[in-house]
C-alpha cells in the first residue's frame, strides 16, 4: 500500500480579519446608527452619526460605502418598527453588505434575543458586524459569547430604564401632573405645557352627542348624522362609528376629570399595552381641566349606558339590543308577555303597511296573542293623550309644580361631598400603610366601596337634576301651547312620552310628568 499523501489547502484569509490583498475586489461596508428619541439634543446626536460613519468608511481604501441605514426616534427594544434596521438586514440576506459598522450593541438591539437571532442570520451569511464601542467583531471566535453577555446586559438596562420611567409617572400622577396627546382627541386641544384647552368648534359636536344620546338616539344613528352632515372625528376623518360614539359618551375628561393609567405595558420589549383591570394602580384626577359637558349631563349619559346595555323584555327576560331610531323604540311594551313591540313592514294579501308587532309574538306566535297595532293608530293614541294633556294643563301644572318642589327638597343623608372627605382621609392611610400588605388590601376596599357610594349619589343627584328640568320644561310648555296639535311629532314625542302599552281594549300612555292616559284604540 502506497503511503497517503496529503495535501494542505490553506484557509483564505476572511474578509473581517484585516484588509484585503489589492487583487481582492472592495468589502461593501455599511454603518447603522439610531437615536433612541426626537429631541433636539439627540436630533443633533443622529445627524453626527450619520456624518461619521460616512466618513469613516470613505476614508478606507479597501472599502466600498454601501449605504448609512439609520433610524430617528424609534425604541431599540424591538425591531418590528425600524424600517431603515429592516431593510438593512434584507440588503445583507441578498448578498449586498459584506461588514456593518454600528456604535453599539444597545444601538443595534436592546432586546437580547433579537440581536442574537440577527447576529446568526448573518453570520450564516459570513456577514459581520463589527461594535465599536464594546471592540467586537461577530465573526471573530469570541464574539457571540460577549455579544450574549453584552446583549443582556443591554436588555438589562432597558428594563432598568422601562421601570425608573413607570415610577417618574407614577410620581407625577400622584401629584396630579398630567400631559395628553390631543392630536386626535375631539373637543380639546393643548398648550406648550399639555394642559387640556376646549376647542370651541369641536366642543359643539361633544355637546350635539350627549345632547343626541340623552334624547334617545343610539349611538349608529348619532354616527350616521354627523356623517350625513360631513363632521370631522378627532382625527380629521369623516367616518363615524357607534364605537367611537360609545368612547365619547364614557370619556370622564368631557366633564373636566382625569382617570390616570387606564393601561399598563405588560412587556417592555413588545411596547404591549393592555387595559388595566385593577393589576396596577389607577389615579382619579377630579376639576383637572375646564369641562365642556356638566357632571350631571355626563352622569346621566353613563346611567343611560347602563339602561341601554341591561334591557330586558318579555317572559323570559331575554335582552334586547337597544334601538334608537325611531321616538317610540323601546318604548312601546306588551300588557299580555311585557315584551316589546318592534316596527315592522307588514305585507298582507296585498295590502302594504307600517305596523308594530310584539317580539315574542314575531319570533313565536304560540307564546303571545297581542294584537297588531298600525302605526298611524298608535300615533293617533299618543297624540289624543298629549292633547288630552294639554286640554287639562291646570291640573297638571298644580302637579308639575308640587313635583319641581319635592325634587328640589330632597336631602340625603349623606352627600357626595361627605363621601369625598372619607375618600381624602383614606387616601393619606393608605400612602402610610403601603408596605403592610393587610392593612393596605383593608383600606384599598374601603376606597372602592366609597367610589361605588360616590357615583351612586352623583347620579342620584344628576338624575333628579334632570327631572326637575325636564318637569320645568313640560311646564314652560305647557304654558305657552294654547291650541290643540293636530299633526304627531318625533321630537314631542320624545320630550313627553316615557312609554306605552298595548292592551286589548286600550293604548295606554305614560307621560314623563307621571300621569297615564288611556286612549279607547
Amino acid at each position: 500500500m502506497k503511503d497517503k499523501r496529503v495535501m494542505v489547502i490553506p484557509a483564505r484569509k476572511k474578509l473581517q480579519e484585516g484588509a484585503l490583498d489589492k487583487e481582492h475586489p472592495k468589502l461593501r461596508v455599511a454603518a447603522y446608527c439610531r437615536v433612541s428619541t426626537e429631541s433636539e439634543e439627540q436630533t443633533g446626536s443622529f445627524e453626527t452619526q450619520v456624518s461619521h460613519y460616512t466618513n469613516y468608511i470613505n476614508k478606507n481604501p479597501d472599502w466600498r460605502l454601501v449605504d448609512i441605514y439609520a433610524d430617528e426616534g424609534i425604541s431599540g427594544t424591538n425591531t418590528k418598527n425600524r424600517r431603515e434596521f429592516n431593510r438593512m438586514i434584507n440588503e445583507c440576506l441578498t448578498g449586498n453588505i459584506d461588514l456593518i459598522i454600528t456604535k453599539s450593541i444597545s444601538r443595534f438591539a436592546r432586546n437580547t434575543l433579537d440581536c442574537l437571532k440577527y447576529i446568526r442570520q448573518l453570520k450564516a451569511k459570513n456577514v459581520a458586524v463589527y461594535f465599536e464601542k464594546e471592540n467586537i467583531n461577530t465573526l471573530d471566535s469570541k464574539g457571540e459569547v460577549l455579544i450574549t453577555i453584552m446583549a443582556s446586559l443591554a436588555q438589562q438596562e432597558s428594563e432598568s430604564m422601562s421601570k425608573n420611567i413607570k415610577l417618574g409617572l407614577q410620581y407625577r400622577y400622584q401629584q396630579g401632573q398630567v400631559k395628553f396627546n390631543t392630536t386626535r382627541f375631539l373637543g380639546y386641544d393643548s398648550d406648550d405645557e399639555g394642559t387640556l384647552i376646549i376647542n370651541q368648534e369641536q366642543a359643539k359636536v361633544v355637546r350635539r352627542i350627549f345632547k343626541e344620546y340623552l334624547e334617545g338616539k343610539g349611538t349608529g344613528r348619532i354616527a350616521r348624522g354627523l356623517m350625513n352632515d360631513k363632521i370631522p372625528t378627532g382625527s380629521g376623518k369623516l367616518k363615524w362609528s357607534g364605537d367611537s360614539i360609545n368612547r365619547i359618551i364614557s370619556n370622564e375628561k368631557y366633564m373636566g376629570n382625569a382617570l390616570l393609567q387606564k393601561t399598563y405595558t405588560v412587556d417592555f420589549l413588545t411596547k404591549t399595552r393592555v387595559e388595566n383591570d385593577g393589576t396596577v394602580p389607577q389615579y382619579y384626577i377630579e376639576d383637572n381641566h375646564e369641562p365642556i359637558v356638566s357632571k350631571e349631563t355626563f352622569h346621566l349619559a353613563q346611567q343611560e349606558k347602563a339602561r341601554r346595555s341591561n334591557l330586558y323584555s318579555g317572559k323570559r327576560k331575554q335582552k334586547r339590543v337597544y334601538q334608537g331610531k325611531y321616538a317610540l323604540s323601546g318604548k312601546v311594551i306588551c300588557e299580555h308577555c311585557g315584551d316589546n313591540f318592534r316596527r315592522v313592514k307588514w305585507n298582507s294579501r296585498g295590502s302594504k303597511a307600517t305596523v308594530w308587532r310584539c317580539v315574542t309574538r314575531l319570533t313565536d306566535h304560540t307564546q303571545c296573542q297581542a294584537r297588531t297595532v298600525k302605526e298611524d293608530l298608535l300615533h293617533e293614541a299618543v297624540l289624543e293623550a298629549i292633547n288630552e294633556f294639554i286640554g287639562d294643563k291646570g291640573n297638571y301644572l298644580k302637579v308639575l309644580e308640587k313635583n319641581i318642589t319635592q325634587v328640589l327638597n330632597n336631602k340625603y343623608d349623606e352627600t357626595a361631598e361627605d363621601v369625598d372627605n372619607q375618600l381624602h382621609d383614606l387616601q393619606k392611610q393608605l400612602y402610610q400603610f403601603a408596605n403592610q400588605k393587610e392593612d393596605y388590601e383593608r383600606i384599598a376596599e374601603r376606597i372602592f366601596k366609597l367610589r361605588e357610594r360616590k357615583q351612586q349619589l352623583l347620579i342620584e343627584n344628576a338624575t333628579n337634576e334632570e327631572k326637575r328640568r325636564r318637569w320645568s320644561d313640560i311646564k314652560a310648555f305647557l304654558k305657552t301651547q294654547h291650541t290643540r296639535l293636530e299633526e304627531y311629532g318625533e321630537g314631542l314625542t320624545n320630550r313627553l312620552v316615557e312609554g306605552v302599552v298595548i292592551k286589548d281594549e286600550c293604548i295606554e300612555v305614560e307621560l314623563k310628568t307621571r300621569d297615564i292616559i288611556n286612549i279607547d284604540k
